[in-house]
């Protein structure tokens, strides 16, 4: 099954609809490793696996992205730091930043996802509590409001 067209263009062309076990969020990943990888790379691998290791796959490569993220931020964070200030004046821009990306997420799992990692302290603990309560407690939002 060749997944690319024939345009000769260097684009990730595949089909969606041979690969609808994908999640929309997975899908996405897969765009962006086609713009990232090369499409011909991306192609071959996505035909070489199977399922499993194709959601394995693209699990590694947002993790990665993601990795990625919280370097950049940290460094941001270690450069606001070393510039100096109270921690009052640090603090809109850190949360503006937290906000930007979060505006970014579509997918309301991944929303719930970082809400979730972006806990600290108290809010923490009983989140990690209410969760081992009850795995499926944070289905949305609104847990959080």
């Amino acid at each position: 099954m060749n997944m690319l067209d024939d345009e000769g263009d260097q684009s990730f062309h595949a089909t969606r609809v041979g690969y609808s076990h994908l999640s929309d969020v997975e899908w996405d990943a897969v765009e962006r490793m086609g713009s990232t990888m090369g499409s011909h790379a991306v192609s071959v691998m996505l035909e070489a696996l199977n399922r499993d290791a194709q959601h394995a796959t693209i699990a590694k490569f947002i993790q990665n992205e993601l990795d990625a993220e919280r370097e950049k931020f940290e460094l941001l964070r270690q450069q606001q730091a070393a510039a100096g200030g109270s921690m009052h004046s640090r603090r809109p821009e850190t949360l503006k930043i937290g906000i930007s990306k979060a505006r970014r997420i579509d997918d309301g799992d991944m929303q719930v996802a970082f809400a979730q990692s972006n806990l600290a302290g108290r809010a923490k603990t009983w989140a990690l509590g209410l969760k081992l309560h009850d795995p499926y407690a944070f289905g949305s939002l609104e847990v959080f409001k």
